[in-house]
């Protein structure tokens, strides 16, 4: 009997895209492969039933009848209480599980006995790359940034010659050069803005600048030490995150257009633009910020609105900025699930190899377990670390100054827990030495 693939409608609110489409449909029926779709799966990237069942999918009528026979199932996020009880033993699950976030859904995938993979954990190897979905959706979510933000915002964005005098182009600042980032300063270029962009990793200026954006940034011999192991920013000192924020202070002023890309893995989102910072603003300008699903980047975004300032300044806090062009988003998310599937199937089989070190590294559920070592442990509360976030990229060195604390709040991260034991254990030192400090001169009275 035939692998069977199923592919389920998202029903997370505002949730367009979908894990398959006909192409990739036709590429699984290629390799053998049965796949069954929920009626009405691709409604939100306008792809109807019909042109599933061309592809040689089957449509099922409800989820409960798609996974009847399921031996894998696709998602773009993470499955719900009910999709999770239909699931039989030993089936694979795999989506975008924003597993940091939630923890439930890990517990109740072990306790179904299935087998959970996590796109987000997918490690960046060049193997890899294929499967990449964080980076592919990245891409889509910092070219609608700049979309999202122009739309906003009430002037033209190229400089325009006319008779009745020139419209001086719009000014895009870009905060975090990440693959977000990246794409947001190719999109503001072609529109014709004046980009310049910022990032604590020095390899990242070449970068800008190969886009035609300027690179701003305090280029002392700190910042040039600043990459640690695997391209991850190393914690600046108080003393360069004070000159940075001066900086980004006096240049956000000149302003219309900021977007800002900072995440981090199973924390908040660090705070890069202070309230003081977005009131600076001229009337009219935009924040866009791509992180507020996680906390955000921008003092005073809301999640799902557009919050205005005193002076006029918009902050839009819209979610999932890849959904807002569903199509090819769940183009290319196809693409990373088929290509990550492919590692799950031999010749025709299921044959799910867990010494593989992309499924290992993804793997979070297995045998009636939580496996993955970030989350073996009791639940923490990653985005609770905001009042360390948000000092970290204030506008002054008294605000940048609790940033330590941040580390030792992420309990998910292996490497960012490790202060986290050491500062409990003095902390219990204390108290014992103070204890033995007043029995010892009691004897001597006596």
């Amino acid at each position: 009997m035939a692998v069977t693939i199923a592919v389920l409608k998202e029903r997370l609110a505002g949730e367009t895209r979908v894990a398959t489409t006909p192409e990739t449909v036709k590429k699984y029926a290629a390799l053998g492969l049965a796949v069954v779709v929920e009626s009405g799966a691709g409604e939100g990237s306008s792809i109807p039933d019909s042109e599933f069942a061309a592809a040689g999918a089957k449509v099922a009528k409800t989820a409960a009848e798609a996974l009847k026979a399921a031996d894998i199932v696709l998602k773009v996020r993470g499955p719900d209480a009910k999709e999770t009880a239909a699931l039989k033993k030993g089936t694979v699950v795999v989506a975008l599980m924003d597993a940091y976030n939630n923890r439930p859904v890990l517990a109740a995938l072990a306790k179904q006995g299935a087998t959970g993979f996590a796109m987000e954990f997918v490690p960046r190897i060049t193997r890899a790359q294929v499967m990449d979905a964080l980076s592919s959706q990245a891409n889509l979510a910092g070219y609608r940034a700049v979309i999202e933000g122009a739309a906003a915002f009430g002037k033209a964005m190229p400089m325009m010659m006319t008779a009745a005098g020139t419209v001086a182009a719009a000014k895009v600042f870009v905060m975090g050069v990440g693959v977000a980032g990246l794409q947001a300063i190719a999109t503001a270029r072609r529109l014709g803005a004046v980009v310049t962009a910022t990032d604590v990793r020095p390899a990242t200026k070449e970068q800008v600048e190969s886009l035609g954006a300027k690179f701003t940034a305090v280029e002392d011999e700190e910042f040039k030490n600043a990459q640690a192991a695997g391209g991850y920013a190393k914690e600046m000192s108080k003393e360069y995150q004070a000159k940075q924020a001066a900086l980004v202070s006096e240049h956000i002023k000149k302003q219309d257009i900021v977007i800002t890309t900072a995440l981090i893995p199973g924390r908040k989102a660090p705070i890069l633009v202070s309230a003081t910072q977005a009131a600076s603003m001229k009337p009219g300008s935009v924040i866009v910020d791509l992180a507020v699903e996680q906390g955000g980047n921008v003092e005073g975004a809301v999640l799902g609105k557009t919050a205005l300032t005193k002076n006029g300044v918009m902050i839009l806090g819209a979610p999932n900025l890849p959904g807002r062009i569903a199509a090819d988003a769940s183009n290319l998310y196809g693409r990373n699930l088929f290509a990550f599937v492919g590692l799950l199937v031999k010749d025709g089989k299921l044959a799910v190899d867990l010494e593989d070190e992309i499924l290992k590294a993804a793997l979070l559920t297995s045998g009636g377990k939580v496996v993955h070592p970030n989350f073996t442990g009791p639940a923490p509360a990653p985005a609770r670390a905001a009042p360390a976030k948000k000092s970290a990229a204030s506008a002054t060195a008294a605000k940048a100054a609790p940033a330590k604390a941040a580390p030792a709040k992420a309990a998910p991260a292996k490497a960012a827990a490790e202060p986290a034991p050491t500062a409990k254990k003095s902390a219990a030192k204390k108290p014992a030495l103070a204890k033995p400090a007043p029995k010892k001169p009691a004897p001597k009275k006596k």
